[in-house]
C-alpha cells in the first residue's frame, strides 16, 4: 500500500548535499554502478552485503566513521532469490543507508531487466517506493555503452529486441517480452507510465512535466526511453532530488553527472559527506583516491588509498559460472590461448565438498608458472537444462555456489592473488567465501568491470564480471601475467 508520495528527499537536505545511496541487486551490478559513479567524480564506498555496524565493536569502542564519500553502494544477492527475501534484504539496505545519512536512493537492477512475473524488480520497487514516499519513480534499464537501449518502451539488447536476444533463453529469467511497461505491470499493482524519447529530447523540464502529469494520473513508476548517453544525462538532471530512482548503471551515471554539475555550479553542491574537502576537488585532482571503499573496521584516518591506475599482479585464476553467450566466447578464447581448464561436473559429483576437493586437487597437479587456469561450470543452454533436469534448478545452483566458494578460498590459500569471477552468482559466492565486506574500486579491465581490492592485510585483487560484459578476450587479458602484458599489450 502506498504510504505517501513526495518529491523531496526524506533527510530534509537540499538535493545533492546528502550522499547518494545505491542498492544493487547483485555483486557484479554493484561494481558496475560503483565505477560509473566513480567516473562521474563521486567519492564512492562499496559494501558487499548490509554492513553490521550498528553498535560498538568487540572492544567496546564506537563504530568507525566512514571515510569521506558522496555515494554509498550496497551490493546484495537479491536478483534471483524469492521475492520476499529480496524485499527484506533491500529494506535492510535502505535502513542502513538512511542511517548513514543517504538522501536520494537508487535501486540498481540489470540492464536486461532480469525478472519474472513474480519479481524481483516490481516487489522491491514497491517496498522502496512506500518506504521513501516516492512517486512517480523515474526508471530505465538503458545503458548505451553496454548496447542496452529503451525506445518506445521496448528494450533492445545488442541491437535486438529483448525478446529476440540471448535473454530469451535465460535459464532462470527468460525474457520473452520486450515491452517493459507490460513486463513491470505483471510484477506490481501500481500503475506504470512511459516517457517517450521525443520528450527526453526536449530536455529536463519537459521530462519533469511529464513525470508530474503521470503522477497526477496515479502512475507510480515511469519508464523512460533513452538511446544515447546524452539522454541519460537529461534524465539524470530531471531525476535529481527524487526520493527514489531506479535503473541500470547508465541512469546512475546520468544522475551522478547531475550531482557533479550541481557541485560545479555552486548552487546546491555535492559536498563529500563527513569530509574536510568542502569543494570536493580531491575527487578530480588526484590528491586522494576519489572512490575509496571501506568496511567498518577502518577509520578515515587509517583508511589507505588504492592505486587505481595499477593493473594488479600475482598468480591468477578464473572461476566461471555464467552461461551467457559472451562468457562462453571468452572461455573459448581463454582455453584457445593455452589456459588449462577444469569442468565442475555437478551431475557426476553432486556434493559441493567433493566437487571442490576434486577441483583443487586438479589445480595442485598443474605445473608452476603456467598460464592462469580456469575452473568452470559454464555450459551452453541445452547442457545447462540437462543438468537442471538431472538435479533440479535449486539443487544444482546450490551445490555449484557452495563448491565455488570453497574453491575460491582454496585458491587464495594456495597463493592466487588475482581471482576473476564470471557471473553474478559466481561473484557472490567468491566474495562471501573470502569474507569480503568492503573494497577499493580500482582500474577497469573492461567498461563496467573494475578490479576491486578487498580491504585488509591480504594482497588480493578480484575481478567480478557480469556474464554479458567485456570483449571476447577479457578473460585472456585480465588473467595475463605482468610479463605477458608487456610482451602482448
Amino acid at each position: 500500500m502506498t504510504v505517501r508520495r513526495d518529491s523531496h528527499p526524506p533527510t530534509g537536505r537540499r538535493p545533492g548535499t546528502a550522499p547518494l545511496g545505491v542498492i544493487a541487486d547483485d555483486f557484479t551490478g554493484a561494481t558496475d554502478v560503483a565505477v560509473a559513479l566513480r567516473r562521474a567524480g563521486l567519492r564512492t564506498l562499496l559494501f558487499f552485503g548490509v554492513p553490521d555496524d550498528g553498535g560498538a565493536r568487540n572492544d567496546g569502542t564506537p563504530p568507525a566513521r566512514l571515510p569521506e564519500h558522496q555515494a554509498l553502494v550496497v551490493a546484495l544477492k537479491s536478483r534471483m532469490v524469492p521475492a520476499a527475501d529480496a524485499v527484506a534484504s533491500s529494506t535492510a539496505a535502505l535502513e542502513w543507508l538512511r542511517g548513514q545519512g543517504a538522501g536520494q536512493i537508487y535501486f540498481k537492477f540489470c540492464s536486461t531487466f532480469d525478472s519474472t512475473p513474480h519479481g524481483n524488480i516490481g516487489p522491491v520497487l514497491d517496498r522502496l517506493a512506500d518506504a521513501t514516499g516516492a512517486g512517480p519513480v523515474p526508471l530505465t534499464p538503458s545503458s548505451p555503452e553496454h548496447l542496452r537501449t529503451q525506445y518506445q518502451g521496448c528494450l533492445f539488447v545488442d541491437d535486438l529486441l529483448l525478446g529476440e536476444s540471448h535473454m530469451r533463453d535465460h535459464p532462470v529469467t527468460p525474457m520473452r517480452d520486450s515491452y517493459l511497461p507490460r513486463v513491470l505491470r505483471a510484477q506490481t499493482r501500481e500503475p506504470v507510465a512511459l516517457i517517450r524519447l521525443a520528450t527526453v529530447r526536449r530536455g529536463e523540464t519537459a521530462v519533469r512535466d511529464v513525470l508530474a502529469a503521470a503522477g497526477a494520473r496515479g502512475a507510480r513508476y515511469v519508464l523512460a526511453d533513452g538511446i544515447e548517453e546524452s539522454d541519460l544525462r537529461t534524465l539524470g538532471r530531471a531525476a535529481l532530488g527524487a526520493p527514489l530512482v531506479a535503473g541500470a548503471a547508465g541512469l546512475a551515471a546520468g544522475l551522478a553527472h547531475a550531482y557533479a554539475e550541481e557541485r560545479a555550479d555552486g548552487t546546491r553542491g555535492t559536498r563529500p559527506h563527513e569530509t574536510g574537502d568542502p569543494q570536493g576537488t580531491a575527487a578530480t585532482q588526484g590528491t586522494a583516491n576519489p572512490h575509496e571503499t571501506a568496511d567498518t573496521h577502518e577509520t578515515a584516518d587509517t583508511h589507505k588509498t588504492a592505486d587505481t591506475a595499477q593493473v594488479p599482479g600475482g598468480p591468477a585464476a578464473v572461476l566461471s559460472g555464467s552461461c551467457s553467450r559472451r562468457t562462453l566466447e571468452q572461455l573459448t578464447a581463454l582455453t584457445d590461448a593455452g589456459s588449462p581448464g577444469h569442468y565442475l561436473d555437478v551431475v557426476a559429483t553432486p556434493d559441493p565438498v567433493a566437487l571442490a576437493d576434486t577441483a583443487l586437487t586438479w589445480y595442485d597437479s598443474l605445473p608452476a608458472g603456467g598460464a592462469a587456469p580456469v575452473l568452470y561450470s559454464s555450459v551452453a543452454p541445452e547442457l545447462l537444462r540437462e543438468t537442471q533436469r538431472a538435479l533440479g534448478v535449486e539443487r544444482s545452483a546450490a551445490v555449484l555456489e557452495e563448491a565455488t566458494g570453497l574453491i575460491a578460498a582454496g585458491l587464495v590459500e594456495r597463493g592466487v592473488r588475482r581471482l576473476i569471477a564470471a557471473g553474478g552468482e559466481t561473484s557472490g559466492a567468491v566474495v562471501a567465501a573470502l569474507g569480503v565486506t568492503g573494497a577499493h574500486v580500482g582500474t577497469e579491465a573492461a567498461r563496467g568491470v573494475p578490479w576491486i581490492h578487498p580491504l585488509g592485510p591480504r594482497p588480493l585483487a578480484l575481478l567480478l564480471k557480469s556474464g554479458n560484459f567485456g570483449g571476447s578476450t577479457l578473460l585472456v587479458d585480465a588473467s595475463a601475467s605482468p610479463a605477458e602484458r608487456v610482451n602482448h599489450p
